[in-house]
């Protein structure tokens, strides 16, 4: 395992450096989050097929946006979708 040693550097600081960091982390999490997912990216996302995507879509459980002659799915919701109730 690689080590960092610092020297000269207070625990105060170290933890001010790295605040903007962080802040870069969580803002890229949360447009991954917002992805938009091909038909194709989702049925590998939720291990269906093209047929079972649909029937998802047009039963309400999963929703679609069209873009063009596109069709795509949000991230969150799809994964909301399949997130167990009990959670």
């Amino acid at each position: 395992m690689n080590q960092i040693l610092l020297n000269g550097i207070t625990i105060e600081q170290l933890a001010e450096a790295l605040i903007p960091l962080l802040n870069i982390a969580k803002k890229t999490n949360e447009n991954t989050q917002n992805d938009l997912l091909t038909r194709d990216e989702v049925c590998k996302l939720l291990s269906i097929n093209k047929t079972s995507l649909w029937k998802h879509t047009k039963s309400g459980r999963l929703k679609s946006f069209g873009i063009g002659n596109r069709v795509y799915y949000k991230r969150n919701e799809v994964l909301e979708a399949v997130k167990p109730l009990n959670v």
